[in-house]
């Protein structure tokens, strides 16, 4: 059985850094580009009015959901903004239980093996192999080996549009996109051409 994810397309745009002017405008034209899996960073400014104001304007439309998250307290913030998704930078399984106890898909990080069974053991539905770029598609390929195949597995930190493929063809079902997709204040436009680029990087793969 292969992996299964909630969303429709699996790479996930991470707005990490975004002001609260500037998220639904690019919020917006990724959900044009065919995402549905949108995540604002904790360490953006005043995250709570962007993912707030996302879910509001594009819940019914995309999965909004909150990233970086470390803390319960932030956990029961965005399931009462609406996010229905949590992504962690590390295995914190209390974190991982509170979540998926609001009713919340989590989205874990993990390193090794023994990271990822305790955040499956916690409940996690998704893993998120961070950073990628330092452990690449070999280590992804023997993790895979040994995970659960109906476990969705993606990669984060240092994915481009050159090494998108060979995460895929290690077993990944698909990836976050941070820096390589939005860094703050750029123009809608970039916004749009580097989704774009990604989409078609993706799809070529598939």
């Amino acid at each position: 059985m292969s992996a299964l994810s909630p969303f429709q397309f699996p790479l996930i745009a991470i707005l990490r850094g975004i002001a609260p002017d500037d998220a639904l405008a690019h919020v917006g034209a990724l959900a044009e580009a065919g995402y549905d899996a949108i995540e604002i960073p904790l360490n953006s400014p005043r995250w709570e009015t962007s993912i707030g104001a996302a879910a509001q304007a594009f819940g019914q439309r995309c999965w909004i959901g909150g990233g970086t998250v470390l803390k319960i307290a932030d956990v029961d913030t965005l399931a009462d903004l609406g996010a229905r998704f949590i992504v962690t930078p590390n295995t914190r399984p209390p974190v991982i239980r509170h979540a998926v106890a609001r009713g919340l898909q989590v989205v874990a990080g993990f390193a090794t093996a023994t990271e990822a069974f305790d955040a499956l053991d916690a409940g996690a539905q998704m893993l998120k192999l961070f950073p990628a770029a330092t452990y690449g598609p070999g280590h992804l390929r023997a993790l895979r080996a040994v995970l659960p195949a109906t476990v969705p597995l993606f990669v984060v930190g240092g994915v481009s549009t050159d090494t998108l493929g060979g995460y895929l063809a290690a077993g990944a079902l698909g990836a976050g996109i941070g820096g390589e997709l939005y860094r703050p204040g750029q123009a809608l436009a970039q916004t749009r051409a580097q989704a774009a680029a990604f989409r078609q990087a993706y799809l070529d793969h598939a």
